[in-house]
C-alpha cells in the first residue's frame, strides 16, 4: 500500500482557513434565510455569533491537526534528548507551543557548547599529539646528529670509538623506524585502510611464536614466560587478521616484561571459554598501574611514569596499537590494575571452526 505525504506550509493553511471561512459565511446567511431577521442588528448579531464560533473550532482544528501534531514528534526527540530541561507534555497539548521555541532554543545552545568543547578537546589532543611526535623523534635525530659530526671531526678514523658510534647509531635510527612504523600502523587502523585479512589459525601457537620471539628480552630481565589453558590444544582456533592479533600480543607481552619487578617475575596468558569467543588474558606480577591513569594508558606516547618508561624503551604507542587492533576486530579490550601488584590485559576473540 502506498503512503499519501503531504507538506504543511503557511500558505497551505491561510489557504483552509479562507475556503473554511467562505463556507461559514454562506452558510450564516441561508441560516439568516430561515431565522427570518429583518433588522440589521439581529442579522449582524446572528453572522458574528456563527462565524465567531465556527472559526474558533475551525482554527482549533487546524491548528491541532497541522501544527501541533507536526510539531510533537520533534518535541519529543529533543526532549528524549535532553530529558532533565523538558517538561511533561505527554498528557496536554496547552504548554507545548508555548514552551516549544523556548526548550528548543536551550537545547540548541546545549548541544552547541557540548560540540564546542568537543572541537576544544579535539584541539588539545592535536596540540599534545604533534607535540608527542615531535618530541619522541627529536631526541634521536640529535642523538644520529651528535655521532655523525663526532665521526666527521676525525673519529671515523678512531679504531676505539668509529665502530660503537655506527653501533649506536643504527640503533637509534631503528627506534625511529619503529616509531614511524607504529604511526603509520594505528593511522592506517583508524582511516580503515588497513585491510583486515582473516584466517582460521590456532591462538596457543601463536602465542608461542610470540614468546619465542621475546625469550631473549624476558632473559635479560629475568621474566618467566608461561601459557595456560583448560582446552585442549587442538580446540583453540580462532578467527581473527593473525598478523594484526600477533602485533596486539607482542605489545602486551613485551609492556608486561618492560614493566615487571627488577627482582624478576613472570607473565603469564591463559584463556577462557565464552561460547562464541575466548577471552585472552595477558597478566604479570610487575609494578601495576595506578587507577587515576587506567583510562589514559591507551593514548599515544601516554606514559603513566615519563622517565621509567624512556628508559625502557619502546615509542610509547603499544597499547594505543592494541586497542586499534582489537576494535578493528569488533571486540572488547580491558584492564585492570593496581600498584606494586601487576596488571592485566584482556580482550576477546572470535573462534573459529575446529578441524
Amino acid at each position: 500500500m502506498k503512503l499519501k505525504t503531504s507538506i504543511i506550509t503557511h500558505k497551505n493553511v491561510a489557504l483552509q482557513l479562507a475556503l473554511y471561512a467562505i463556507l461559514v459565511v454562506v452558510v450564516a446567511f441561508v441560516l439568516l434565510h430561515f431565522l427570518d431577521c429583518d433588522n440589521m442588528l439581529c442579522a449582524t448579531i446572528v453572522v458574528a455569533l456563527i462565524v465567531g464560533i465556527s472559526m474558533y473550532v475551525i482554527s482549533y482544528f487546524l491548528i491541532k491537526m497541522l501544527i501541533i501534531e507536526k510539531v510533537r514528534p520533534l518535541y519529543k526527540v529533543i526532549r528524549s534528548a535532553q530529558k532533565p530541561r523538558f517538561k511533561d507534555i505527554s498528557r496536554t497539548d496547552d504548554n507545548l507551543i508555548a514552551t516549544a521555541e523556548k526548550d528548543v532554543e536551550e537545547w540548541a545552545t546545549s548541544k552547541s557548547d557540548d560540540e564546542l568543547e568537543i572541537l576544544k578537546k579535539q584541539e588539545i589532543f592535536r596540540k599534545e599529539y604533534i607535540g608527542n611526535v615531535a618530541h619522541e623523534l627529536k631526541t634521536p635525530i640529535f642523538t644520529i646528529q651528535g655521532y655523525v659530526s663526532t665521526l666527521l671531526d676525525g673519529g671515523l678514523y678512531d679504531e676505539s670509538i668509529n665502530r660503537q658510534y655506527l653501533e649506536r647509531t643504527d640503533k637509534v635510527i631503528q627506534r625511529m623506524t619503529s616509531i614511524v612504523n607504529d604511526l603509520d600502523a594505528i593511522n592506517r587502523l583508524e582511516s580503515g585502510a588497513l585491510k583486515m585479512e582473516y584466517t582460521t589459525f590456532n591462538i596457543v601457537d601463536l602465542v608461542n611464536e610470540v614468546f619465542e620471539a621475546q625469550e631473549y628480552l624476558a632473559k635479560e630481565r629475568n621474566v618467566t614466560l608461561t601459557v595456560e589453558t583448560s582446552l585442549p590444544k587442538n580446540l583453540m582456533m580462532v578467527y581473527a587478521d593473525k598478523m594484526r592479533i600477533s602485533m596486539a600480543l607482542t605489545n602486551l607481552v613485551v609492556n608486561a616484561i618492560k614493566y615487571n619487578k627488577p627482582e624478576g617475575g613472570s607473565v603469564r596468558i591463559r584463556f577462557f571459554d565464552m561460547d562464541s569467543r575466548f577471552l585472552v588474558e595477558v597478566s604479570d606480577t610487575g609494578i601495576g598501574i595506578p587507577k587515576e591513569y587506567q583510562e589514559r594508558i591507551f593514548e599515544r606516547f601516554f606514559r603513566v611514569d615519563k622517565s621509567r618508561s624512556r628508559e625502557q624503551g619502546g615509542t610509547g604507542l603499544g597499547l594505543a596499537i592494541v586497542k586499534h587492533v582489537i576494535e578493528a576486530h569488533n571486540e572488547t579490550l580491558n584492564v585492570k590494575s593496581s600498584l606494586n601488584n601487576g596488571s592485566s590485559f584482556s580482550f576477546t576473540i572470535k573462534k573459529g571452526t575446529v578441524r
